[in-house]
């Protein structure tokens, strides 16, 4: 999977959909980290959480392969 790109759109697979911000790094552990908007606020995730899978033995009737999806065509 890609990394993200400011402006790009994913959807989580909870379904809510979010916009990239920009990537960067914990200042602390260096670890790539994704910035993105959501309902107006701002949020930071680990890009290797960002772009993990979904579990799916805690959440079996998912049907979205990876925690957040990128949405072609900013749908």
């Amino acid at each position: 999977m890609n990394k993200p790109q400011a402006g790009e759109k994913y959807k989580h697979f909870k379904g809510m959909i979010v916009e990239i911000i920009a990537l960067g790094k914990n200042s602390e552990s260096l670890e790539d980290v994704v910035v993105y908007k959501h309902n107006g606020e701002i949020w930071i995730r680990p890009l290797n959480m960002f772009l993990s899978k979904v579990d799916k033995e805690k959440y079996p009737d998912i049907k979205q392969e990876y925690r957040f999806e990128k949405i072609e065509n900013g749908i």
